[in-house]
């Protein structure tokens, strides 16, 4: 079977076809029976007609092998448009369970020559399987490649336009409220880019009617925790007041830990009140000039944010800058 086609019907190869041509005469007692077998798998009459007209004439001159090899000659010349005959005269042959319709000198070599057609089909089909599930493991693989690729380049593109969002800030002549909101929303889409993000900026309002009592910048997700996320864009240094706010806010949540990104650079009495701030929660700070380094750099936001919270967790060291290995207020 070496060499085959993929599919044993699109074109009967030779060990399958001399083994059709031995037993379909003696699966039909008549000659006539034999032109009966093939109109019944559907083999149109231009392919069987001179053989018939031959019969009329002469039926000595011609015999049955004779008459199917001509019949299944034809067939395998035809190529794919008598793909469904061929299939239907195999099927025929393959299901053939009546061997008594069979001249009885005849039955249990039809028995045999039927029996080895089965057995060439099966290992043909598990043959055949095997090349499919080949071919199908090789589709779900690139499938899953261009899958891969094309979230990636997604990714890239909302990445590029966060990015360029947030440089826009710089060159903004707005006031620093205008640029804290802008912030916000620069922010919130880069984490939602990269897949962090859980909720963009919200306000809790008051059970009795004192109005707004508590804004939430954004929240994100690392690992399987929660981080409220404070932005701020302020012209000084941010300090311990500021910081107070948010640590205020992280305590009256169980299982929230913080982060804290400004614009500007923190004082040494915030770093300080946010290391002693350990203890209970874990809050990180960062700042707006950390976020553009690493997308100048193309690192990968969460990483960057982990390994914050690692030193903040292991050294006591929120205000840990990755990119260059320093960490201001370490004890």
């Amino acid at each position: 079977m070496t060499g085959a086609p993929a599919d044993i019907t699109f074109q009967y190869p030779p060990e399958l076809f001399n083994l059709l041509v031995d037993v379909v005469p003696l699966l039909n007692r008549s000659k006539q029976d034999v032109l009966v077998f093939f109109r019944g798998a559907g083999v149109p009459d231009n392919m069987t007609s001179d053989i018939a007209t031959r019969l009329r004439a002469a039926p000595k001159d011609i015999n049955k092998y004779e008459m199917v090899r001509t019949v299944l000659e034809r067939l395998n010349a035809k190529g794919e448009p008598a793909l469904r005959e061929r299939r239907e005269v195999l099927r025929r042959v393959v299901d053939f369970a009546n061997f008594d319709t069979c001249w009885p000198s005849d039955q249990l070599k039809a028995k045999g020559l039927v029996a080895s057609i089965r057995e060439v089909v099966n290992q043909k089909d598990a043959f055949t399987r095997m090349n499919n599930a080949r071919e199908e493991e090789r589709h779900t693989r690139l499938a899953e490649v261009q899958r891969v690729a094309a979230e990636k380049r997604e990714r890239t593109s909302r990445i590029e336009t966060a990015k360029r969002e947030l440089y826009s800030l710089f060159g903004a002549a707005t006031t620093a409220q205008d640029r804290g909101k802008r912030l916000e929303t620069a922010l919130n889409n880069l984490f939602q880019a990269y897949g962090v993000l859980v909720c963009k900026a919200f306000h809790l309002v008051g059970e009795t009617g004192e109005g707004i009592v508590e804004q939430i910048d954004g929240v994100i997700e690392l690992g399987g925790v929660l981080y409220f996320v404070e932005m701020k864009w302020y012209r000084d240094p941010v300090g311990k007041p500021e910081i107070s706010e948010h640590l205020v806010r992280l305590m009256s949540r169980a299982e929230v830990r913080g982060i804290f990104i400004s614009a500007s650079d923190y004082t040494e009495p915030a770093i300080h009140t946010v290391r002693e701030f350990l203890q209970h929660k874990v809050l990180i700070l960062s700042t707006l000039q950390e976020i553009v380094r690493l997308l100048e750099q193309q690192d990968d936001l969460a990483e960057f944010l982990t390994k914050k919270v690692q030193a903040a967790q292991i050294h006591k060291n929120p205000y840990f800058r990755p990119h260059d290995g320093q960490a201001r207020g370490a004890s």
